[in-house]
């Protein structure tokens, strides 16, 4: 671990001094050393391009019938407010709140099946792909953590899996990723952990802060000179050297530092509130943004959270609110991949925990309803513009095509080149387990 000290604060209990600290490294290279990391990568050569995923949940539940599987022939108590619009491609429609994400519906498909849904407001299903029950010593690891294990980091600079979900007070169920039997070395790097701030942070580092070069540039100087003097430069390895220099090195800083990005681009994903609302999670739309630069600097797997869903009262003021900052911010980010050339590479997941009831409560709400979902896919080098799956006439069961959630995981897992029959993961007792449960495949109207 490195560790570039800030400002000295008032002192903890036990005498040592409290200051900030910028910590990169040692949760971040996927369980080799950086000098290892370079080690390999002078033997074998630089790998070109990656392939990543961006996992949006949407902590809460959102109202599937309100959304993506709109119901316009049910009794009012049923079908709500809003009404379906058509897409660009014929016969899918969606909300009407969702006008941009509708005129590129070739570019995603929708998931009307999701069918094996956890009751409980947690985001584990949707960040594992497993059931929160039965777990194996040390628990189950995230995907972003497997993927750390089994593919490390595709640039030594960038840790290959970042959480962008802020601590969000007692809802932990809206957070980033668990490493599980893994261990910490593949627990997600988070910048934004202390939650509740203006700006994105890294570690207590604000953006403000990242702005100020000189004094940024001033604190790594001071560490060599330390370095330095104390011998430890001259005794390590030229790896280890430079291993220190790309730790050093500002790439994941720029990445989380959105004023470097073009302004037209910013304005694309619209203004969120970056901060946490009072009655739940943050709905920050620069994460969007934020995900795209970090996979393009050398994340393998960014996750992160967008507002709450979790609507038992007035579903339809509060959807009015929230679905057009997510429209903006997601077809933001879809247009940004196609206009990179990313869009074979990085692969898009959005969805929450569960759906919600049929019938439209004495509140104007939707209660939880596990018994079906749904999930938006993009990117990925996938066949797109078609849906897959359907609901009954009240968005209450699956019709067809019932969808689980290892399905979506092992067609994330094929997208990376990671083959689930035939990768397992020691657990805390040494078991060997397969990535998948169920022997589920990708989905073959994907892939």
């Amino acid at each position: 671990m490195l560790s570039i000290q800030g400002s000295t604060r008032s002192g903890f209990c036990d005498g040592q001094t409290r200051r900030d600290f910028l910590k990169i490294g040692g949760l971040a290279m996927g369980g080799l050393s950086l000098p290892d990391l370079l080690r390999v990568e002078a033997s074998q050569g630089s790998a070109t391009k990656h392939k990543a995923v961006i996992m949006v949940f949407l902590p809460g539940g959102p109202s599937h019938q309100d959304i993506f599987d709109l119901k316009p022939d049910a009794p009012s108590e049923i079908r709500g407010e809003f009404k379906p619009i058509s897409t660009n491609v014929a016969g899918i429609q969606i909300c009407e709140q969702l006008p941009r994400l509708a005129q590129m519906a070739d570019k995603y498909t929708l998931i009307r099946s999701m069918a094996d849904c956890e009751p409980g407001h947690d985001a584990f299903q949707c960040l594992t792909g497993r059931s929160a029950k039965r777990q194996p010593p040390g628990g189950w690891p995230s995907f972003g953590s497997i993927v750390s294990k089994i593919k490390g980091s595709a640039n030594p600079a960038m840790p290959p899996f970042v959480g962008l979900s802020p601590k969000m007070g007692h809802m932990e169920w809206a957070r980033n990723g668990d490493p599980g039997y893994l261990g910490v070395s593949h627990a997600p790097f988070q910048p934004n952990r202390g939650g509740g701030t203006d700006d994105m942070s890294l570690n207590g580092v604000s953006l403000d802060r990242l702005h100020d070069r000189a004094g940024l540039l001033e604190g790594f100087d001071q560490m060599r000179r330390e370095l330095d003097a104390s011998g430890l430069m001259s005794g390590i390895d030229s790896f280890n050297e430079q291993a220190i220099g790309v730790l050093t090195s500002p790439k994941l800083l720029h990445a989380l530092d959105l004023s470097r990005e073009d302004p037209r681009i910013v304005s694309r994903y619209g203004k969120g509130e970056n901060k946490n609302r009072d009655d739940g999670g943050p709905r920050h739309t620069d994460h969007f943004l934020a995900a795209r630069r970090l996979v393009e600097a050398g994340a393998r797997v960014v996750t992160l959270g967008f507002s709450r869903w979790d609507y038992h009262s007035d579903n339809f003021k509060q959807l009015r609110e929230d679905l057009p900052l997510l429209d903006s911010a997601l077809s933001a980010l879809i247009t940004d991949l196609h206009e990179r050339g990313m869009d074979k590479d990085v692969a898009v997941v959005v969805w929450g925990e569960f759906g919600r009831t049929p019938i439209i409560n004495a509140k104007g709400g939707r209660d939880h309803w596990p018994r079906v979902s749904c999930a938006m896919l993009a990117g990925g080098n996938m066949r797109h513009g078609q849906v897959i799956g359907s609901t009954d006439k009240i968005a209450a069961e699956p019709a067809d095509r019932p969808v689980a959630f290892g399905e979506v995981f092992a067609t994330l897992y094929n997208h990376l080149g990671i083959d689930v029959n035939k990768v397992t993961l020691n657990d805390h007792s040494g078991r060997p387990q397969y990535l998948i449960e169920g022997g589920h495949q990708p989905l073959p109207e994907l892939v």
